[in-house]
């Protein structure tokens, strides 16, 4: 795909046709940034966009393409997220059918959404505990009704789409940054981005960030193939892809294993807040993957312009305090403990006493209630800086107190957090 002669073309003619649904999302210098990494960071602001990402790129052209062409009237996504709401978008644009499929579980704000954005267009209908069950209906029902399939990514024209988001920063910065940085789930903002440059004749360094517990273009760029990752961390739930898509792929396949950055989901909550707080700027966690990565890039920016692609601002403030939760441990500034009690007065007295002047409990259980001589509690505990721990696990062994810090034991603590 990316060697396709007229990619370019097809990508500005995408491009000027979205004028008549929104104008192009801002590219913005941002100082915060540009302060800390010592470089010159702009960000292209798909959440800014009408559905706040940049999903609505390529459902538009794939729809845009299909009308053209006197294609099915109808058309289909299998989605939870922000491809859902850029398909129901369009169609309310161009006054056409469609029908979404949702799992059971999706939350009831990402239905409302999708729901607000299609009006009387689109048909939401949940099916599946899981999203291969809902995709498979999806897929079922085109089959059967003749409609057309929107793919989240692995279509040529969304793949096209996605691409102006490239056309729309070398209009706005008039030229071209000295480096690029996308996050990447299954490919379709990448592949397009790569395939525009490439058809363009434009050389420019970019580097790709995808979820560490999602990371299927690492895998299969090591491969040389696309494969399905056996487990996936759906915490960024917008880049979380088990295989990335066969097209995208092979738009992708002559990147270098050192330019696919993997992020670890928990530093990406540092960086929401981070955002949030000092900025004002909300993200969702994929559309702070391609921030977040400069924190691994900081040598590689240092003194040059960058563009960072914020890809989505669907945030879900009631998974806010799951955020904070993940950025403290994260930072080493909240940790989990089991802690082995002496069932004797004075016992809870003694263990206060040796916290510290910044530490707070901030839970605190027993679990078990017994008559034993000792009884076992989980305590978490904040503090202002990640040393503070040293210090009181001293003066517990000091003590005699039995503690075993679980905050990093996967399996424990997601029993009993």
């Amino acid at each position: 795909m990316s060697g396709k002669v007229g990619f370019s073309k097809q990508a500005v003619a995408a491009e000027q046709e979205m004028r008549t649904l929104f104008e192009p999302t801002p590219l913005i210098k941002n100082e915060f940034l540009s302060e800390r990494y010592q470089a010159e960071i702009w960000l292209k602001r798909e959440d800014l966009s009408p559905v706040r990402s940049y999903k609505i790129r390529g459902a538009f052209n794939a729809m845009r393409k299909s009308i053209k062409v006197g294609g099915p009237q109808t058309f289909v996504c299998a989605s939870a997220g922000n491809h859902a709401q850029g398909v129901a978008y369009a169609c309310r644009h161009f006054g056409v059918s469609g029908v979404v499929f949702m799992p059971v579980t999706t939350p009831d704000q990402k239905i409302y959404k999708t729901r607000v954005f299609g009006g009387d267009a689109v048909e939401i209908r949940l099916v599946g505990d899981y999203f291969d069950d809902t995709l498979a209906s999806a897929q079922a029902y085109c089959g059967e009704a003749g409609a057309h399939f929107l793919s989240p990514f692995d279509d040529p024209d969304v793949i096209e789409g996605q691409a102006s988001a490239a056309v729309e920063i070398l209009e706005q910065m008039s030229g071209v940054p000295d480096l690029l940085v996308l996050p990447v789930g299954g490919g379709g903002l990448s592949a397009g981005v790569r395939s525009y440059l490439k058809s363009a004749g434009l050389t420019l360094d970019m580097v790709l960030a995808e979820p560490s517990g999602g990371a299927s273009l690492a895998a299969a760029l090591s491969a040389g193939a696309p494969v399905t990752l056996a487990n996936v961390d759906t915490f960024v739930d917008g880049a979380a892809v088990a295989r990335v898509g066969a097209r995208t792929f092979e738009a992708l396949a002559d990147m270098s294993l050192d330019d696919v950055l993997s992020v670890p989901e928990d530093r990406i909550c540092t960086t929401i807040l981070e955002m949030l707080n000092h900025e004002g700027i909300v993200l969702e966690p994929a559309g702070a993957l391609a921030v977040d990565a400069l924190k691994d890039l900081a040598d590689r920016v240092r003194g040059r312009r960058v563009v960072i692609v914020t890809s989505g601002g669907n945030f879900d403030f009631e998974r806010l305090p799951e955020v904070k939760e993940r950025a403290q441990r994260y930072s080493g500034v909240k940790k989990y403990f089991l802690l082995r009690l002496p069932q004797r007065p004075g016992a809870l007295r003694d263990f206060l006493e040796l916290l510290g002047p910044d530490d707070d409990i901030a839970r605190f259980e027993y679990l078990k209630k017994s008559a034993r001589n000792f009884g076992t509690v989980l305590i978490g505990i904040e503090t202002s800086a990640p040393e503070n721990f040293s210090r009181l696990m001293a003066a517990l062994d000091e003590a005699g107190f039995s503690c075993r810090d679980i905050t990093n034991d996967q399996a424990v603590a997601e029993f009993v957090v």
